[in-house]
């Protein structure tokens, strides 16, 4: 428990930089666990100022946590604007996630919480990445080999797991095979008895298509790749359940007979997660050899530097990702 949490900054025109401020200004009264910021010193001075909270910057390894926020600082151009994404800034951002990752992988770090970036203000930077999520999978590569990295989104017992994520609605049915599906939801099992400490998890798994596809006759990809690799999960042991029509599965009471949800694309995962906790909810990337979360929101531009958005969703994330990587 002595070392400390990494938060990378994120996108700096947008709000991940307030937040971390914002909840470090707060830092006994929510008693946070020490965390380091991976960022660009001077910018994180200059947001800290917009924002007239009163904290002092210093370098990570020569301070207190207590009474100075730690920062590895990251080299580059970072214009402190608001609301207004800028080029300059694209390289320091993914560098941020870099160096972030790898001190987690290393052990100086024990966990990983990752502020919003915006994907469209890095490709020019040379980010090629669908996601955040992906971009971490390659950074934890080991011998080349990129392990698959599945997203959760969680709030208290509640959790959704898309097995698809940042791709075209229209490409969904092509993508999905009964491998992908066994794949992911292993990766679900195992770190829900590893990262949770649930010892006997319980997955239901939602249809593609209406009504779980009735039978092959609202389209047979239910019937012919979700249901087999479900049939093959129960036959390894896998507490599994489907698939099951998604437009009850998420239905409150349903959805809490099982420790996890897996569905079969981003939005029939997320937005049942974040009507029913947009600002709670927190982003867990699974099958990772470390601990990463994130908050479920994302840059919010519109609030960047005015001091009101809400830290609840990355102060979950800090809190959850401290539990997860408490006995490290």
């Amino acid at each position: 428990m002595d070392k400390p949490l990494a938060i990378s900054m994120g996108e700096p025109a947008g709000v991940g930089p307030d937040l971390i401020l914002a909840l470090y200004a707060r830092r006994v009264e929510l008693g946070l666990p020490d965390f380091t910021v991976f960022g660009h010193t001077e910018f994180l001075q200059a947001r800290a100022e917009r924002l007239g909270l009163d904290i002092a910057i210093g370098a990570a390894g020569s301070v207190d946590f207590t009474d100075t926020l730690p920062v590895v600082d990251v080299d580059g151009l970072v214009p402190d604007h608001p609301g207004q994404t800028s080029p300059v800034s694209a390289g320091a951002v993914i560098r941020s996630i870099e160096m972030a990752v790898a001190a987690t992988l290393t052990g100086a770090c024990r966990g990983l919480v990752t502020a919003p970036i915006h994907k469209a203000a890095l490709y020019n930077a040379g980010f090629k990445h669908p996601g955040h999520t992906e971009f971490l999978a390659e950074l934890c590569a080991v011998d080349g080999k990129v392990r698959l990295p599945v997203m959760m989104l969680a709030h208290g017992g509640l959790r959704a797991v898309p097995v698809t994520i940042h791709v075209p609605i229209r490409d969904v049915p092509d993508l999905l095979t009964k491998q992908l599906i066994v794949d992911t939801i292993k990766v679900v099992a195992h770190d829900l008895k590893h990262r949770f400490g649930i010892a006997e998890p319980q997955i239901g798994v939602a249809g593609l298509n209406p009504h779980a596809g009735e039978g092959g006759a609202i389209g047979r990809e239910d019937l012919e790749i979700v249901g087999p690799a479900v049939a093959q999960l129960q036959f390894e042991g896998i507490g599994i359940t489907g698939p099951l029509p998604a437009d009850t599965l998420f239905y409150p009471t349903h959805w809490a007979r099982y420790d996890a949800v897996v569905a079969m694309y981003h939005d029939q995962a997320l937005i049942p997660i974040k009507t029913v906790a947009f600002e709670e909810a927190v982003n867990v990337t699974l099958g990772l050899p470390i601990v990463r979360t994130s908050p479920d929101h994302g840059t919010a531009f519109d609030l960047a530097g005015t001091g009101r958005a809400s830290p609840a969703s990355f102060l979950a994330a800090i809190r959850m990702a401290d539990a997860m990587t408490a006995t490290l």
